[in-house]
């Protein structure tokens, strides 16, 4: 089990990525992609790696733009889990767009 370590912290290990408002330790980005077949492509090998994992985000889609929150409910917070997918996720998209 990763330990929480706070988005504050983890934001520091990642680029574009930003604390969520409210009550819950998250952090979250929109990833915007040339069309919905790139999109999906993305939720799909993100998918895999997040199964593989055993760590899944939460998202919403609409056409090209994917929002993600990323928070690990085992220790009510952000953890090195998240950083690890939120840099996966950053280096898929890079090699997407």
């Amino acid at each position: 089990m990763a330990g929480k370590i706070g988005a504050s912290a983890a934001l520091k290990k990642v680029d574009g990525w930003a604390a969520g408002t409210g009550e819950r330790d998250i952090m979250k980005k929109t990833f915007r992609f040339s069309d919905f077949k790139t999109a999906w492509g993305f939720m799909s090998s993100v998918a895999l790696k997040a199964e593989a994992m055993d760590h899944h985000p939460e998202w919403f889609n609409v056409y090209n733009k994917v929002e993600v929150t990323l928070t690990t409910h085992d220790v009510d917070g952000v953890s090195e889990k998240d950083v690890e997918l939120a840099t996966f996720m950053d280096a898929l998209a890079a090699r997407l767009s």
